[in-house]
């Protein structure tokens, strides 16, 4: 690896990151270790990751990342992605040539957990798209700005370039797009909307899980994590309520925390009920994406739809309606 190199006459300003990449022949995200890690110095000086060079500018790299931090996701053989019919749900909504949109069907893991598993969103996106291998902060993780929980589907943005990336990883971290999806929750709820505030936190009696108190409570607010989960009522029904619900920020499961904590549990979310609920005949949460609308990084307003999956019209059908008006 080299350890000086002088900025030629050519690059007049560039990302430092992007142009070590090329340089070094190295991931961006492993340059961006590197850089985190106090390895590169430009002029002497240590930089950011999103720092700009300049004609004549001196970067001297002082050591290289262990290779065991690159990412331990082996690309799969494309004709088993094929073959694969989770993977084979997975549907293209839009393509653009900084970002695709698509619809991810209930039950797939969008990434790789600590077990290294393989047929998830990732391996599909490695085979359909290998130039997202080299995009983001996480090799684990590669061009993920947002998730969904393994067993919710809906609508996902994916960046396909490090600008787009560094782009709308600060979009969803600012909160400045919208996501709404939609739900079937237990028992029918008066109010027309309302503001979910609670703090959320990892459970005490159910490990892996998280639990947020509805009561006004100031120690556990201070050792817990702000959420802001809205909703509107779309349809009552007998026993049930359909919501579209809008969250303002991205804990894991909000939503379903939110929603047992309220007292109205999603149906057919086995994770987050309440016992004695009755149980509706479902294999999957009815939990949806269905909303996603946001500027793009040229400037045009996007906005997508996803059509509710035949599950949710299947579980409706046989729900007795109540007038929204009594």
């Amino acid at each position: 690896m080299k350890n000086k190199i002088i900025v030629p006459e050519e690059i007049t300003k560039e990302r430092l990151d992007k142009f070590l990449t090329t340089e070094l022949d190295i991931s961006r995200s492993q340059i961006q270790k590197m850089i985190k890690a106090g390895l590169v110095l430009v002029n002497d000086k240590e930089p950011t990751k999103h720092h700009f060079i300049k004609t004549n500018d001196q970067i001297t790299i002082k050591g290289e990342l262990e290779k065991a931090e690159e990412s331990k996701i082996k690309p799969l053989d494309p004709q088993k992605v094929a073959e694969n019919g989770l993977l084979n749900q997975i549907k293209v909504v839009a393509e653009h040539d900084d970002y695709i949109i698509i619809e991810k069907p209930p039950r797939l893991l969008v990434h790789p957990t600590d077990k290294i598993e393989n047929n998830t969103l990732i391996d599909w996106l490695l085979v359909n798209y290998p130039e997202m291998r080299q995009l983001g902060d996480d090799p684990q993780r590669p061009a993920l700005v947002h998730r969904l929980d393994k067993d919710v589907s809906g609508l996902m943005l994916i960046p396909r370039n490090q600008d787009s990336f560094d782009y709308f990883k600060k979009l969803f971290k600012l909160r400045d797009l919208t996501k709404k999806y939609t739900a079937i929750v237990h028992g029918e709820i008066e109010k027309d909307n309302d503001e979910l505030t609670f703090a959320i936190g990892r459970s005490k009696t159910k490990p892996g899980l998280f639990a947020a108190r509805p009561t006004v409570n100031k120690e556990y607010y201070k050792k817990n994590r702000s959420a802001i989960t809205r909703f509107n009522v779309s349809q009552r029904f007998k026993n049930y309520t359909l919501l579209e619900i809008e969250i303002l920020t991205g804990r894991t499961h909000q939503i379903r925390v939110h929603m047992l904590a309220y007292g109205h549990p999603i149906v057919g979310d086995n994770l987050y009920s309440l016992k004695g609920m009755k149980k509706v005949i479902t294999n999957r949460i009815l939990l949806h994406a269905h909303y996603l609308s946001f500027i793009a990084p040229d400037g045009t307003e996007q906005t997508f739809i996803s059509e509710l999956p035949d599950k949710f019209n299947t579980v409706m059908s046989g729900l007795v309606i109540i007038d929204k008006q009594k």
